[in-house]
């Protein structure tokens, strides 16, 4: 189970968790993901690199990781352990995703069958098993921010940066567009995941600058594109703003 036809296998298992579920318009929920993760035999994924070994960087995080997990147990960094691989992929090579000889090296590392990785790269989508864009946008499309101007989003990403949609690569390999489900970050509405970072209360103006800014080499301050502190009402603190005393 270790070959290919475990990652095969693994990978249909995944994708059915979604594959029957629909949003707005018949689309598939989490529309896109196709772009980001492999489906069906891992070696005909391109770009699959031959070889792939932690940098400096990652081996230290990866030790630090381990450390936290009784002996015996270090398959429980798995994770956090893939995370670094994607990360690291991110900084070597401009596309944030996890291949499958990483996946590999992973179980080696930790002391698990390779099959227990590939269920879990391709079971959580916020693994990429696919090369994807420089910057990866992830528009939130769950009510709370289709109520507050996710579909604007959409349509300034799309415009902005070149996409036709959901699922897309601009043709300079700048960004990649996916819909995600819930982000918790209802509160600040629409919510817009470039790579790790949040960027919040958007419209579509403050998205075509957004991505203005990404093209420019430039990466905004996340949080709140209105200025509003944490999950404060707009406009600013209604209570709490007197402090006794003074």
């Amino acid at each position: 189970m270790s070959g290919a036809g475990g990652y095969d296998d693994a990978r249909r298992s995944g994708g059915a968790r979604i594959a029957g579920g629909h949003g707005r318009g018949g689309q598939e929920i989490g529309g896109g993901w196709e772009a980001t993760h492999a489906t069906g035999n891992a070696n005909e994924v391109p770009d699959q690199p031959t070889s792939f070994d932690f940098d400096a960087e990652s081996e230290a995080a990866l030790a630090a990781i381990v450390k936290r997990y009784p002996p015996g147990k270090q398959a429980s960094a798995v994770i956090p352990a893939l995370y670094l691989v994607q990360r690291q992929m991110g900084r070597q090579t401009g596309s944030a995703w996890v291949p499958r000889v990483a996946m590999d090296l992973v179980a080696e590392r930790l002391g698990m069958p390779p099959i227990r990785v590939y269920e879990v790269a391709t079971f959580y989508l916020m693994f990429n098993t696919k090369r994807i864009g420089k910057v990866h946008l992830q528009v939130c499309g769950t009510t709370p921010c289709w109520l507050r101007g996710s579909d604007d989003v959409f349509r300034a990403c799309k415009d902005a940066g070149h996409l036709k949609g959901y699922g897309d690569t601009s043709a300079d390999g700048m960004f990649t567009l996916t819909e995600v489900e819930c982000l918790g970050g209802c509160v600040n509405a629409p919510v817009l995941q470039v790579d790790d970072d949040y960027y919040e209360d958007l419209d579509y103006d403050r998205t075509v600058a957004l991505l203005d800014a990404l093209r420019r080499g430039e990466r905004p301050q996340p949080g709140s594109a209105i200025g509003r502190q944490t999950s404060a009402p707009v406009g600013g603190a209604l209570t709490l703003i007197d402090v006794p005393g003074e």
